[in-house]
């Protein structure tokens, strides 16, 4: 077997240099996801003594968790599309009415809302020309026209 100082005398730092300047840079998921988990999974098996096999209801757990972690995570977006969704319905339903909110002074401010935009994260209401988040408006009255 050759020693470490064979090993490394053989490499040439050019060849190592344009490999790495050559390869494509990997990046780091940042969350667990069923791929990334069906991947440990292997890599356990593979290498797993075989004389002392993996627990099967060790691994019927980590299945079972990862189920339930997706389903979380299903229920997590349809709950934040859901949100979305009222937040656009109740912005859309004051168009024509006369709404309320604090000023940037922290004085209370009147008007009509006349359109609505969706651009943003959060809805924004135009009321007399000037765009106000959804969220900052305080109250709402009966519709303008008669």
């Amino acid at each position: 077997m050759p020693s470490i100082d064979q090993i490394s005398g053989s490499v040439d730092p050019a060849s190592v240099a344009s490999a790495l300047a050559n390869s494509s840079i990997r990046t780091p998921k940042q969350n667990m996801d069923s791929e990334m988990f069906m991947q440990l999974l292997v890599s356990q098996l593979k290498n797993q003594d075989p004389s002392s096999p993996m627990d099967t209801n060790a691994m019927i757990g980590q299945t079972t968790q990862l189920a339930m972690m997706e389903q979380i995570t299903n229920q997590t977006t349809t709950a934040t599309e859901g949100f979305s969704l009222q937040m656009r319905i109740a912005a859309s339903s004051m168009v024509g009415r006369e709404v309320s909110y604090l000023g940037a002074d922290g004085k209370p401010v009147t008007g009509t809302a006349t359109s609505v935009s969706f651009a943003d994260a959060v809805p924004t209401v135009t009321v007399a020309g000037k765009e106000v988040a959804l969220d900052l408006i305080s109250g709402i009255s009966a519709s303008t026209s008669s």
